[in-house]
This record gives structure tokens, C-alpha cells and sequence, in this order.
């Protein structure tokens, strides 16, 4: 499946998440996302965009890892069900798939807040702080690599020039 495609369900079930679990359980969603596609970036994206993506491959395996350490402290659990990201199949268009990447970051990062401020188990507290720290740098890769395709881009419309 797409990028694009897989990111805007991935907004999608965010959205539609109401219980602090299914927000944490999003969050491990949108890093597992995160990862693949920095995967298939460093493998069959842009050559400039390969070292940034590597990063954000390495974020997002970090993001899932929050879920995988809070579970060995019996502080909660990443989903029972495989991520969306085993779905990535393609990534036609890299620019709509890191712009759609960095608003559901944004998003997971929003939520988590919300989930921290909401309750009362220290656990999950620290779990969600320490998702939004991942999702964060998720996106500061995401933007940097954004700038480097805008610059790609204009390099490429001055030379048409």
C-alpha cells in the first residue's frame, strides 16, 4: 500500500481513538510508520534525502521501543496487532508522504499530551512524555528532509530556467 494512503488511515484511527490505550496504541502506530518509511527512503528515495532518512528510520524504531521497554515494566503494552507499516508497499509521492507523516506526528504528539494530562498512573505518564520526546524528533527529521527536497526543487526549476 502507499505511504500516503497508509499515513492519512493512520490520522484517521488517531482521530478516532477515545481511550488513553488506543492513543498510546496510535502513537506506536504512527513510530512503527515513521520507521518503514524512513527504511524505504534510505533504500529508494532521493539520494540527498538518505541520510536524514536513516535518522528517521532510527527515531521511529526508537518510538516503538518506548511501548516495548513500558511493557518489560508491566507499565502497558504496543499493540497485539502488526503495524500499518508491514503494509508499505510504495511511496509515489515523497513529498505528500513526509508532509502527511509530519501532520500525524503532530497529531500523536497532541494526543499524548492530552493522555499525560488526563491521568493518574505515573507509568503511562512517563510512557506518553517519552513518546512525545520520539514523535518530536520524528519530526525534525521529517522537516529536514522536507527542506532538502524544497531546495532539490528550486535547484531543479532554476536550471530549467
Amino acid at each position: 500500500m502507499d505511504a500516503v494512503r497508509l499515513i492519512a488511515a493512520g490520522r484517521h484511527a488517531l482521530a478516532q481513538s477515545g481511550a488513553a490505550m488506543e492513543i498510546v496504541g496510535e502513537a506506536w502506530q504512527a513510530q512503527a510508520l515513521a520507521e518503514g518509511l524512513g527504511g524505504w527512503l534510505v533504500t529508494g528515495g532521493p539520494p540527498e534525502l538518505r541520510s536524514e532518512a536513516r535518522g528517521l528510520g532510527e527515531a521511529g524504531s526508537r518510538g516503538c521501543g518506548v511501548f516495548d521497554r513500558a511493557a518489560v515494566r508491566g507499565e502497558g503494552r504496543p499493540p497485539a496487532y502488526p503495524p500499518r507499516a508491514a503494509q508499505l508497499t510504495q511511496v509515489s509521492d515523497v513529498r505528500q508522504a513526509l508532509l502527511g507523516l509530519q501532520a500525524l506526528l503532530g497529531e500523536v504528539g497532541i494526543a499524548l499530551v492530552g493522555v499525560a494530562c488526563a491521568t493518574d498512573d505515573e507509568g503511562l505518564y512517563w510512557q506518553c512524555i517519552e513518546s512525545i520526546d520520539a514523535a518530536d524528533e520524528s519530526s525534525d527529521r521529517v522537516r529536514a528532509m522536507l527542506r532538502r527536497l524544497a531546495v532539490r526543487e528550486r535547484g531543479s526549476a532554476s536550471g530549467v530556467a
